[in-house]
């Protein structure tokens, strides 16, 4: 591949070739070195960790000592293990009240969050965990606390309408934990946490974690954290294995640059990032032009249809999501081979923790950058953080829909039935390997939710398959079947 470096871009780039000594790094800490419960051990086990990544090391001892810490660190650095392995010790079993609150800005979030504190809680017998979300029923929510759960996480907007209901009391909660605090505050959720925080107990421990440190995050730990220990873990420190690549383009043709790295680097899915909603929308529509399968994310999507473009991404039935930042928090997809910035973020912090969604778990990861003239300060500063000498990238805009667009490897099934109707992924299998005549490596990811589940088909099988559902049976019963 042959990279050039524009002119101005140069003068740019070499000021931020790297000025310090390399950080000689020491072997990664082990759990064990911690004053942890038995109990907490076996989740560790479940989980697969071997050693503690940064963010665990430098907050858990803070931690587990009660102290408030008010933590940045990026997507992917093992946070969540970090604040649940606190809040899971500081709980005593044998009361049955709620002793934790973990409050996320969006419900994908909180179910993460929430899957991993059950894994984590493995070893502790008859805890209950209640994830309370907007964007779903009130009624089931209100019939759950009817026996109290030891932990709650949730979006602050529905916790304060249980609680304002009396359905839900927060006197006795011991650890209070606010999860990527930088969006809540950027959706408006300041009010709602600050008289959530006030109808807990002064004595409480308060641990905030944020992507990204901005005035007012500041603002809200000093309001509420006391004596707070600050832990800062710079994604550039996280050794993820990602190829940073600049291009310099003029504004009016960002499209059909982007249109062309997409064709030029065929990643197998990619997160492209714009700085405002309205751009989102017609992005995902010129890649649609262009015959990309790309789906768009913003905040304005009811949640069911937010559902269904984030399955699809996940199962591989879309090659491209363009999202706002707000609206990508919470994605659990593990495996994203690119990220693109359409445009840089005004901040590096917003930047790194764009790019720490690629290049996870030992995988590679490609971050692509697209850099007006009047963004070249922007990349300066990037480069300056991460400690690199930017590489430019040369790319010829499209003039017309290519031949040769990567077609997604799956489609996605919807069924209108899931957990209320007693439907597990098994009854899915079941039915696509028996009556639809499917084998069991043509089928892709399946999630089932209350009312409805999805499952992600080899493109080539899927009208087939669809035919065959329409006409059968699963679990004995007959269902609608549509493709997404």
């Amino acid at each position: 591949m042959t990279i050039a470096i524009p002119a101005q871009a140069r003068m740019m780039a070499e000021k931020t070739a790297p000025t310090c000594d390399h950080v000689r790094m020491t072997s990664p800490a082990s759990f064990s070195t911690l004053d942890l419960a038995p109990a907490l051990l076996q989740g560790i086990d479940a989980l697969g960790f071997t050693a503690m990544t940064p963010v665990q090391a430098q907050a858990l001892p803070p931690i587990l000592q009660r102290r408030d810490v008010i933590a940045q660190a990026p997507t992917g650095s093992g946070k969540t293990a970090a604040f649940g392995l606190g809040l899971l010790q500081a709980l005593d079993p044998a009361r049955i009240e709620p002793q934790a609150l973990v409050l996320c800005p969006t419900r994908e979030l909180a179910d993460q969050v929430g899957k991993q504190l059950r894994r984590l809680a493995t070893g502790i017998p008859n805890l209950k965990l209640s994830i309370l979300c907007g964007g779903i029923p009130l009624g089931p929510q209100l019939a759950s606390l009817a026996h109290a759960p030891h932990v709650v996480v949730g979006t602050p907007g529905r916790v304060q309408e249980l609680v304002a209901k009396g359905a839900l009391s927060l006197a006795a909660v011991r650890v209070l934990v606010l999860d990527e605090a930088d969006r809540m505050l950027d959706m408006g959720f300041e009010p709602a946490i600050r008289d959530l925080a006030r109808r807990t107990p002064k004595t409480r421990q308060t641990l905030l974690f944020s992507a990204t440190f901005p005035d007012p995050i500041r603002t809200l730990g000093q309001s509420m954290l006391r004596d707070a220990v600050e832990v800062t873990v710079d994604a550039a420190t996280q050794a993820q294995p990602v190829e940073h690549l600049f291009v310099e383009v003029e504004p009016a043709r960002r499209t059909p640059v982007l249109a062309a790295l997409l064709l030029r680097h065929r990643p197998e899915s990619a997160l492209v990032f714009c700085n405002t909603r309205a751009e989102t929308a017609d992005v995902a529509g010129s890649l649609a032009h262009y015959g990309f399968s790309a789906l768009v994310l913003h905040g304005e999507l009811e949640q069911r249809d937010r559902d269904e473009v984030l399955v699809q991404f996940a199962n591989r039935s879309a090659s491209v999501l363009v999202a706002s930042d707000v609206a990508a928090r919470g994605i659990d997809v593990e495996d994203i081979g690119a990220v693109v910035n359409y445009e840089l973020p005004s901040d590096v912090d917003t930047w790194l923790h764009r790019v720490g969604r690629t290049g996870r778990a030992g995988r590679g990861g490609l971050s692509l950058n697209l850099c007006a003239l009047r963004d070249l300060p922007r990349a300066t500063a990037i480069g300056e953080r991460i400690g690199q000498l930017l590489r430019w990238e040369t790319v010829q805009p499209l003039a017309g829909r290519p031949p040769n667009v990567p077609v997604a490897a799956m489609a996605t099934l919807r069924i209108d039935a899931g957990r209320g109707d007693k439907l597990r992924p098994g009854d899915i299998v079941g039915a696509l390997t028996g009556e639809a005549g499917l084998h069991k490596d043509a089928i892709g990811r399946i999630d089932v939710f209350a009312t409805r589940s999805y499952v992600a088909i080899a493109r080539n099988k899927a009208s087939q398959v669809l035919e065959r559902l329409r006409a059968g049976k699963i679990k004995g019963r007959r269902f609608r079947v549509a493709k997404v």
